[in-house]
């Protein structure tokens, strides 16, 4: 019996409570959430009484015109955030991953992963003192700016690890066949690469998109993202309309994250 449990590895599983400690858990982290998505179709005004079912506030968000604007606002900015950080990012993940190794190579990747580390308030305050001492004022360029470095470590992390689960003997038996570094790159490692660069894409977009802090320091007037709209609502109380807005951020959020999940998942 002991040679048995010798052989067997325990895991946390074995540990006595933590199934009941996990449950726990999950639920204090999303019944908050199955709450606000459950009153987001609430017909009452009131977004904690219970009255029946409705769509009104969803259509009420739908025809707000100044919710509009904020949501284009995002979209733009998210969108040329993730495909340029998108495009470092994968420059970087080629360097660091098919490059010759070179002696900054740890300083590099951690320069690069830096922005998850960091607190992100600290590179909010840190951006807007750069964009203040250097006097730029872009309007949606600052945030543009500022979304692509903080994006870069999330498109970077998918890309690099597809690379490291990629085949190295199809990129050799090319060169073997003749076929330049670019015509390497351009017929064999970007094709296997794309569900690598799509899945970093997807989460690169999905982060710029719900940032809230960066998007608060640095923005100017005009180009009010949706999650400084939806702070400005809180500030005159919960009402349905904002868990309608947040509902629908939070389904777009779990598409484009189960989205990039799956792309990353893909055989090389």
């Amino acid at each position: 019996m002991l040679a048995l449990l010798r052989k067997r590895r325990l895991g946390v599983q074995d540990f006595p409570g933590f199934g009941g400690f996990s449950f726990l858990f999950y639920l204090y982290l999303y019944a908050p959430i199955v709450v606000l998505v459950i009153y987001s179709f609430n017909a009452n005004q009131s977004a904690t009484v219970w009255t029946g079912f409705s769509l009104d506030w969803y259509r009420a968000a739908f025809a707000n015109q100044a919710l509009r604007a904020a949501a284009g606002n995002s979209l733009l900015i998210a969108v040329c955030a993730s495909m340029i950080a998108t495009a470092i990012a994968t420059l970087a993940a080629l360097g660091t991953s098919r490059g010759a190794k070179f002696k900054g190579m740890r300083l590099s990747m951690g320069t690069i992963m830096l922005p998850l580390v960091l607190p992100e308030i600290v590179v909010g305050v840190a951006t807007l003192a750069l964009f203040s001492s250097l006097g730029v004022s872009l309007g949606y360029g600052n945030l543009i700016i500022a979304h692509t470095v903080f994006c870069i470590p999330f498109a970077f992390l998918p890309i690099r690890a597809r690379l490291e689960d990629m085949d190295l003997s199809l990129e050799q038996a090319a060169s073997d066949l003749y076929a330049g570094p670019w015509r390497t790159f351009r017929k064999v490692t970007l094709p296997l690469l794309m569900p690598g660069i799509f899945s970093g894409l997807m989460l690169a977009f999905i982060v710029s998109l719900d940032n809230f802090v960066i998007s608060m320091m640095v923005s100017q007037a005009g180009t009010t993202t949706l999650p400084i709209f939806i702070f400005g609502l809180l500030r005159m109380g919960v009402t349905p309309d904002v868990n309608a807005v947040s509902t629908l951020i939070l389904g777009v959020s779990v598409f484009f994250v189960s989205l990039s999940f799956l792309l990353g998942k893909s055989k090389a």
